[in-house]
């Protein structure tokens, strides 16, 4: 059975966009990517909130026939469309190629999912994964805290309404000073 990962890079203060929109200052590098490729060698299903998933749409389909590209680019890309989608909207209602719509979240369907999964489920989308957070879905957080602040910008829990204590799972930190910090929920104080 797998495991729902939301995983996302953010700013220091806790931005997956700038104000402006833009998350240039988020781009991995060559061994923070590579670390990627490796952890989308594990996945077996993506969920992503529908802005994230028509932008990794507008590129990775593709990025694997660029000869300018570089091989880890080259690489994601592949491992990438190797792995099955499903789009949480409201806005689109028909299947995009082989990627599943579902118009909301519920807990059944995500059991159905994790049971018939035998890697990891990632979760993508600061919307969605306010909502996944909600419905008690996420299993691990993964954050890549990036050496910058934005002041000022989309949240990474943008929606969550309620206090969830974690627990340190792992840290490890990349070369270009990006911060990786694995969590999972701890046990809820009662009352």
């Amino acid at each position: 059975m797998g495991k729902v990962i939301y995983s996302m890079m953010a700013s220091l203060d806790g931005f997956i966009e700038g104000p402006d929109g833009r998350f240039d200052w988020a781009e991995p590098d060559e061994e923070l990517h590579r670390h990627f490729n490796e952890l989308e060698r594990h996945a077996s299903l993506h969920l992503y909130g529908r802005r994230l998933y028509e932008l990794m749409n507008e590129f990775w389909p593709t990025a694997d026939v660029n000869p300018a590209a570089p091989d880890y680019i080259r690489e994601f890309a592949r491992c990438w469309q190797n792995v099955p989608n499903v789009v949480f909207s409201r806005t689109l209602h028909s299947p995009i190629g082989s990627t599943r719509v579902l118009s909301s979240v519920t807990p059944s369907e995500i059991a159905r999912l994790r049971e018939e999964s035998d890697g990891d489920l990632t979760l993508g989308g600061a919307s969605i994964a306010a909502e996944f957070t909600r419905l008690g879905l996420v299993d691990e957080y993964w954050v890549y805290l990036c050496p910058i602040i934005v002041g000022a910008g989309k949240p990474m829990f943008s929606g969550v309404d309620t206090a969830l204590r974690l627990e340190v799972l792992a840290t490890q930190t990349f070369g270009g000073g990006v911060t990786q910090i694995r969590y999972r929920p701890a046990p809820q104080p009662q009352g």
